[in-house]
């Protein structure tokens, strides 16, 4: 009985990717935030001198929170989940890009959270140019 219990939760939970793919991450961030953030991650993109806000060095989230890569709040922010004004709230440019397909990523403390392939990708690409 567990046994077919086991099999239609499987069956009805929805697919997710294993693992975040960080080359498919470093290319979504270099079309889609390199303009502001730089291809290096560290700011400078061409737009940002237009910007009313300074765009951070995303090289040092980890150094500015005691080592430890913020991937919850990387990836809240982008997602629209914890707004930032310059962000618009939901990533505004970009739209329906980054709504599906559904991925999960691994917070600091090891718990999945559910959000965007594409933004799971770019969280996992960030936390490799970690300084």
């Amino acid at each position: 009985m567990r046994g077919w219990i086991a099999c239609v939760l499987l069956v009805a939970s929805p697919t997710l990717a294993a693992e975040p793919d960080i080359a498919e991450g470093q290319r979504v961030f270099n079309f889609f935030c390199a303009t502001c953030h730089g291809e290096d991650g560290k700011s400078g993109g061409p737009t940002s001198e237009v910007l009313l806000i300074t765009t951070p060095d995303l090289t040092q989230l980890s150094a500015s929170n005691d080592g430890v890569y913020p991937v919850f709040r990387v990836v809240r922010q982008i997602d629209g989940r914890d707004p930032l004004l310059s962000h618009g709230g939901v990533m505004p440019w970009f739209g329906d890009y980054f709504d599906f397909p559904d991925a999960s990523i691994k917070s600091e403390t090891g718990q999945p959270i559910i959000t965007a392939q594409p933004i799971a990708d770019v969280a996992a690409w960030l936390e490799t140019i970690q300084e």
